[in-house]
């Protein structure tokens, strides 16, 4: 054993544990990943940019480009993928775009440059075509459909999945058509279907009315739309198909279904027509009808002759029978009722679907709801600071203003969970948990994603490695470590993970491995100048710096920096204090070492180290001695939850610390008991 056996009892039968700190400047300083890193089956639209500038050529060009960068996910795109145009000058999308060619480098080289003649500065680019034509719609519509997409107020990954790439269609949908909805004065007929019979009355209010398909008209409203079809899914398993058709029909076409009409009634020629008194009996077919003006009364002339010419001229100005008028008034009437009908079935459909994408966000806000109640239910019944159970909406929480507490042990069990923390609020949010229990690992940030490697589980030490993504909440295997290790740090330089000392339990290491995600393995890189278990690191300036740990003899003060231009390790000043299972975080381009173990008891004491004077000051302690804890930085303010403080005691304090308020402290049940847990803001 690396730690003396009266040391903190049952929790260190691994060794001595170290607690995995934030690699990186708070979030205002942070360099967010361009890209949400879907996958090509996950990527369900993707946006472009483009200003008042350069509008008019990408429509002109029918052409799209981001720069060199994005090629990441623009070489995903196949044809036919929906695309929509962001314009950063007034912040409106544009739409609905498809893809005419797959996603390629520099299919115009000298696309948006003055006068064509330099490189684009947006070679990542694809061919597109207008899918359907619709009114831009402004950031204050269309934001909340790609809310997780924002990592700062006014910027957003490009990248959709399928829900929101389908739900924005609709939306642009809607705003193209919601608007001109036409009322039963302007509708128009195209063509006339078979007339329904005189007893049938066109369907109540309520009851379904299917027509068949010989007969389905497509109506218009007074601006003359072109015929749309339209098919959206919101959401995995609710799906809602719409046929909306609109069709331009000129006046004139109603008077030529009169005079088809009457055409029907009265036929090119007089033919006869025997109307006998059985109403069974069929027509004769050689008669021809007159009317007798003295009676009103019809009479039957039996003749094989034509109609005398005179009377086929007038033919035009004969108003048909009494009886027939009756019909095709009755015809008249049964047509407008339908198109009413049409009118309002297509307006409750754009009404189900606009409700639909209403009621997602509201399960969204429910899932909410329900987690936080099911958190204020597990409390105990002693008093406690009272939580306000809403959505994370209605309480104004912002991702940014939290952390995720990953692991740990919570004083009867090892833990596999995955919280996401909002301090400010005290608010605790359950996320799908890690696929094993883990504690004494790392945890670094990259892309977007959460990598946790390392650690065990109370018994055994593990070489495994899983990420996290925060935009599906789903965990994901990586490559292995070389080795099994735990109680070791992490960092992440130049898009590359690295794994810092550590131990098994036997010996301590000083080794480092550094995970290429290109290569898709880890390689051993240069190690330390010491063996360092139970040591803590973090990037600064482009630079990674350790401090402290356990050699296998003793804690250190000393501490190393390794430049990646130079590739080598190289010692700065120590610390003030040996420390080990401490944590470092970045605090306005400094360094904070805080507590840890010193070989003999827990501290509480603060160490800050400005590189630009090469030297560590005392900082102002913590309010509680504390090690194997977890802490990170959200909003230029330092977090530090959970730890082991004297014995086997776990502390259920967190404190907080801001340059100009000093440390704070808050009592949290929502955290609850944890040590030897990690802990990372995005």
């Amino acid at each position: 054993m690396l730690v003396k056996k009266n040391l903190f009892s049952s929790y260190t039968r691994m060794g001595a544990g170290r607690k995995t700190q934030p690699v990186g400047p708070p979030y205002s300083e942070i360099s967010f990943p361009f890209c949400r890193n879907l996958r090509k089956n996950q990527l369900g639209g993707v946006i472009f940019g483009c200003k008042n500038s350069t509008l008019k050529e990408c429509l002109s060009k029918q052409l799209f480009g981001l720069p060199a960068l994005h090629y990441f996910y623009v070489k995903n795109i196949e044809p036919g993928l929906p695309l929509f145009l962001f314009n950063y000058s007034d912040r409106k999308i544009h739409g609905i775009f498809e893809a005419a060619s797959k996603g390629q480098m520099y299919i115009d080289h000298h696309a948006w440059s003055v006068d064509c003649s330099e490189i684009t500065q947006y070679p990542a680019q694809v061919k597109v075509r207008v899918r359907l034509q619709c009114q831009p719609l402004s950031e204050d519509r269309f934001g909340q459909i790609i809310k997780e997409n924002y990592f700062s107020r006014n910027h957003f990954w490009f990248e959709l999945d399928h829900i929101q790439a389908n739900k924005l269609n609709s939306l642009l949908v809607f705003s193209a058509l919601a608007p001109a909805t036409p009322s039963p004065q302007s509708m128009k007929w195209r063509a006339v279907p078979q007339p329904l019979p005189s007893h049938e009355t066109p369907p109540k209010k309520g009851e379904s009315f299917e027509m068949p398909e010989s007969e389905a008209e497509h109506f218009t409203d007074s601006s003359g739309t072109n015929s749309i079809e339209i098919t959206s899914s919101l959401d995995g398993d609710d799906q809602l198909d719409t046929h909306i058709a609109v069709n331009e029909v000129k006046e004139d076409e109603k008077d030529l279904v009169h005079m088809k009409l009457k055409a029907l009634s009265l036929g090119r020629k007089i033919q006869d027509l025997s109307l006998p008194d059985n109403p069974n009996a069929a027509p004769n077919n050689n008669s021809n009808v007159n009317e007798d003006e003295n009676n009103n009364q019809f009479s039957v002339k039996k003749s094989d002759q034509e109609v005398p010419p005179e009377v086929e001229k007038n033919e035009e100005s004969l108003s048909p029978p009494f009886e027939y008028q009756q019909s095709i008034e009755q015809m008249k009437q049964e047509f407008e009722e339908l198109a009413t009908f049409k009118k309002i079935q297509t307006q409750k459909s754009s009404y189900l679907e606009r409700k639909l994408i209403e009621a997602t966000l509201e399960i969204q806000h429910l899932k909410d709801r329900c987690i936080m109640l099911e958190s204020a239910c597990n409390l105990p019944l002693a008093p406690v600071e009272k939580i306000a159970i809403e959505s994370s909406e209605e309480m104004h929480l912002d991702n940014r203003e939290s952390l995720f507490l990953i692991g740990g042990f919570d004083g009867e069990s090892w833990l596999s969970a995955m919280d996401l923390y909002w301090p400010s609020q005290n608010v605790v949010k359950s996320l799908k948990p890690m696929s094993i229990v883990r504690s004494y690992s790392s945890v670094v940030k990259l892309n977007g994603e959460i990598y946790v490697f390392g650690g065990g589980d109370g018994n055994v030490w593990y070489d495994t490695v899983e990420s996290y993504s925060p935009f599906h909440n789903e965990w994901t295997s990586r490559p292995s470590l070389n080795q099994k290790k735990g109680c070791l740090a992490g960092a992440a330089l130049s898009d590359k993970i690295f794994s810092i000392g550590g131990g098994d339990g036997d010996s301590c290491f000083s080794d480092v491995e550094m995970l290429d995600l290109e290569v898709g393995r880890w390689i051993s890189t240069r190690s330390m100048l010491n063996k360092r278990f139970a040591v803590a690191a973090a990037e600064l300036n482009g630079a990674l710096y350790v401090t402290g740990g356990y050699n296998g003899v003793d804690y250190l003060k000393s501490a190393e920096r390794f430049d990646p231009r130079e590739h080598s390790w190289t010692k700065i000043p120590d610390m003030n204090t040996r420390r080990g299972c401490h944590s470092m975080v970045v605090l306005n381009g400094k360094l904070h070492a805080l507590g840890g173990f010193d070989g003999s008891t827990m501290v509480s004491s603060v160490e800050v180290f400005d590189p630009r004077r090469e030297a560590w000051i005392t900082g102002e302690q913590m309010n509680q001695p504390r090690g194997y804890f977890a802490a990170a930085v959200v909003k230029e303010t330092i977090h530090v939850i959970g730890g082991v403080k004297v014995g086997e005691n776990i502390v259920e304090r967190v404190e907080n610390y801001k340059e100009d308020k000093g440390w704070q402290e808050n009592c949290t049940k929502m955290v609850g008991k944890r040590c030897f847990c990690s802990a990372i803001a995005l």
